[in-house]
């Protein structure tokens, strides 16, 4: 069965950081793709980042880009999600989603969340 289990959530004033991350357990870390999204509330679920299980490459949606930073350590079977110059629309539940090799959507897995919160 396959778990993911975010961590590292919390309040934190605009300006700040903060680092999430996500424990997988269940499936073939190493040869899935990994990924970060969040839904605000009212909002639809949004993608955050992304990355390649055999190469590394990421990917970042254009409101994150150059202030979030997504990485993964393989030996450890976790997933990160550093957060910097956060901002108020940045609030939200950030959930951590497991794609593995062979599949083609982000559909499958997921955690249960962590709340973001970014005060003014």
């Amino acid at each position: 069965q396959v778990r993911l289990v975010e961590s590292g959530g919390g309040l934190v004033q605009a300006g700040g950081s903060l680092r999430l991350s996500c424990a997988a357990s269940g499936l073939t870390f190493s040869r899935s793709a990994m990924g970060w999204f969040r839904q605000a509330p009212g909002k639809e679920r949004e993608f955050v980042a992304a990355i390649a299980w055999n190469d590394g490459t990421t990917y970042y949606g254009d409101s994150v880009k150059g202030r979030f930073t997504i990485s993964r350590q393989n030996a450890l079977n976790t997933v990160y999600l550093q957060m910097n110059s956060l901002k108020p629309e940045d609030t939200a539940v950030y959930y951590c989603a497991a794609r593995p090799s062979g599949t083609i959507s982000w559909g499958d897995y997921w955690g249960q969340g962590t709340q973001v919160t970014v005060s003014s």
